[in-house]
């Protein structure tokens, strides 16, 4: 009886059914990337902080959590990674921030760079600050989040202790950090383009100590107003 050779050729029901599950797998990434892709350009991005400007509301180290529809719908207009430009800002169904909310926006002075303050001034509103305060429309702005490190200068140091008056043009906001004495903001720089906001800060989902190295977890989950 001749003896017959098993071959060793792999069965081509075999081949498919691997190349059907790598298929599968290589699909399952390839959906879940661009529904992270989906969601952190619409819907919510996190954020870390880097600086002491919005101290104590927000420490170096806290991770956020930001709408990103809160005031509209960015149309993306930047390539990722070489941060080239393609076209002006658009925002669909645009919102105006309220005054008191937090947000993130692109540093008009380098958009590569990402800032976070708070709304003091809506377009229309005289602004003015004398000796550390603000006032809107000639009134004084009752605002319980600011931070004072140091008292009023008495040589009123320019424009920290001593901004304005001016009016805030339409489609801009004036923001200001809540470590008033060391924030860059509004004060320094102008005001803000309402389409440079990318948007809202929600909630702190993580926050780490980063001189002492350790976790602060009396602050995950505190809610930003």
């Amino acid at each position: 009886m001749e003896n017959k050779e098993i071959s060793s050729v792999p069965d081509s029901g075999v081949q498919k059914k691997q190349k059907s599950v790598f298929r599968e797998y290589a699909e399952a990434i390839f959906i879940a990337l661009l529904l992270a892709l989906f969601i952190r350009t619409f819907i919510i991005q996190a954020f870390k902080i880097p600086s002491g400007s919005m101290e104590p509301t927000l420490l170096i180290g806290d991770h956020i959590l930001v709408s990103k529809f809160s005031y509209g719908v960015h149309i993306p207009n930047v390539i990722p990674f070489i941060h080239l430009k393609l076209f002006p800002d658009i925002v669909l169904f645009s919102e105006m921030p309220e005054r008191g909310d937090i947000i993130v926006f692109k540093f008009p002075k380098n958009e590569q760079r990402d800032f976070i303050k708070r709304v003091i001034g809506l377009p229309g509103d005289l602004i003015q600050v004398k000796s550390q305060k603000v006032y809107i429309n000639d009134k004084p702005y009752e605002d319980p989040s600011a931070f004072h490190s140091e008292a009023p200068s008495p040589d009123p140091i320019m424009p920290r202790d001593d901004f304005g008056p001016m009016v805030i043009p339409d489609g801009h906001l004036f923001v200001m950090g809540d470590n008033r004495e060391n924030s860059q903001d509004s004060r320094y720089w102008g005001v803000l383009d309402v389409k440079k906001v990318k948007g809202k800060a929600l909630v702190i989902y993580w926050s780490w100590n980063t001189e002492d190295r350790w976790v602060r977890s009396d602050r995950f989950g505190q809610v930003l107003e």
